[in-house]
């Protein structure tokens, strides 16, 4: 643990999932918080954060929880933000700092915006890290640790408090980037969004092909489908308030990809081996660019071990 002084005092955490967990457990770890709360409405993953220690306190309501919190952190799906936001209204002292940790932004902060008192300084935020993995069990303290946390601000944000947020994310091992939330999905739909989808899609149709079986898809399941299905297996709750609540860049980027979808199958249909060589040779420099930003290893299969 840091021996600097904490970031916040009081630190209440909303839903003790992977990201909550994590939140709890690097804040610790690093020093960032003197107190930590969890709050989390499923009784099992409660007593599973209280088993595996995450937390100083629990609660099973978000109100009780957010007493005296200096930083209230939203860990839950985007759809449930708004119904989380007017619970625990009543109970934010001000000064308090309301964030988020989820990968839509503008549809976070046009619904909270009206919900969080006078006072109580709204700042949306995302930490660019996961796994496909749920629960509190599945949280880990180095998740932050080099990955880029975006924080998008009100116009009319407070600086200290920004500053506080800022500070928080730091600590807790992040780059921080500050931009607008409009900006963020946009530039997210196209990195995560886009990406989850066509996972999601391609998982389906290789389960639906009626010329191999089943069996035969996953017993041949070569690096590029497992990996897709590596990331089809990540929580059908959050990615579905994702692309509800981002439609309109998902939907632009989607017309992009498409559109050069489109130009790929003609170079194969008509046997451009140029026009291929070149699209994968351009691909595989964006990779090496990737790992030399540090955001992934230089290993097969994108870095993540396999038993066989």
């Amino acid at each position: 643990m840091s021996d600097a002084a904490p970031i916040i005092r009081k630190l209440a955490i909303i839903g003790g999932g992977l990201i909550g967990s994590s939140v709890a457990l690097a804040a610790r770890d690093n020093g960032a918080a003197a107190e930590i709360i969890i709050a989390d409405s499923n009784a099992a993953n409660l007593a599973k954060a209280r088993e595996l220690g995450l937390a100083d306190g629990y609660h099973g309501t978000a109100l009780s929880a957010v007493e005296g919190a200096d930083l209230v952190i939203l860990a839950v799906p985007v759809g449930a933000m708004p119904g989380v936001a007017a619970d625990i209204a009543s109970g934010l002292k001000a000064g308090t700092i309301v964030s988020d940790v989820g990968s839509v932004k503008s549809s976070v902060l046009k619904s909270l915006s009206p919900l969080v008192p006078a006072g109580v300084h709204l700042i949306p935020g995302h930490p660019v890290a996961g796994t496909e993995q749920s629960g509190p069990e599945a949280g880990f303290a180095s998740l932050f640790d080099g990955r880029w946390c975006i924080l998008t601000p009100p116009e009319n944000v407070d600086a200290v408090a920004l500053e506080a947020l800022s500070a928080f994310w730091t600590k807790l091992g992040s780059k921080v980037d500050i931009m607008t939330a409009d900006h963020h999905d946009l530039v997210l739909a196209i990195t995560s969004h886009v990406p989850h989808l066509i996972a999601y899609n391609i998982v389906g149709t290789a389960n639906d092909l009626e010329t191999v079986t089943r069996s035969e898809v996953i017993k041949y399941s070569a690096g590029g489908f497992r990996d897709f299905t590596r990331i089809a297996a990540s929580d059908p709750t959050m990615w579905r308030d994702v692309f509800l609540n981002n439609k309109d860049a998902v939907l632009e980027m989607l017309g992009r990809f498409s559109e050069d979808l489109t130009a790929l199958q003609r170079a194969i249909r008509w046997g451009d081996g140029d026009a291929l060589f070149d699209l994968f040779t351009h691909t595989r420099d964006i990779r090496k660019r990737i790992i030399d930003a540090g955001q992934d290893d230089d290993a097969p299969d994108f870095g993540r071990p396999h038993d066989s």
